[in-house]
């Protein structure tokens, strides 16, 4: 089953790191990223620019409607994700719980829903 593992944090929080934590902690988000791949759990995952670089769409009686920013204010930002292929939930908390941000905020792990496909 997949997994998608959301990675959030303050971003505040992280921009007021040294710049040598900041390049070991990205440099431990590659590792960890790499021990899945090895393992055959790891399916995707990016990284995110910080939510001052997002743009928030939304459709409204057929008009596109366009605000600058996230969607909504938060302690915690989303700040990138990890598609994983795990048997169970338990198996993906087990691989979540070694990304490294978890330290700093949380991972929210929610199933991946299949949409049906018409035949």
């Amino acid at each position: 089953m997949k997994y998608l593992c959301l990675v959030y944090y303050d971003e505040k929080a992280m921009a007021a790191m040294t710049e040598s934590d900041w390049l070991a902690l990205n440099k431990e988000c590659i590792a960890c990223s790499d021990g899945l791949r090895a393992s055959g759990h790891f399916m995707a995952g990016e990284a995110l620019h910080p939510t001052a670089s997002a743009t928030t769409l939304r459709v409204r009686d057929g008009k596109v409607a366009i605000t600058d920013g996230p969607f909504a204010e938060t302690k915690e930002q989303l700040a990138g994700f990890y598609l994983l292929d795990a048997r169970d939930l338990n198996e993906a908390i087990t691989h979540a719980s070694k990304i490294p941000p978890a330290r700093y905020g949380s991972i929210e792990i929610r199933p991946v829903r299949e949409l049906p496909r018409e035949s």
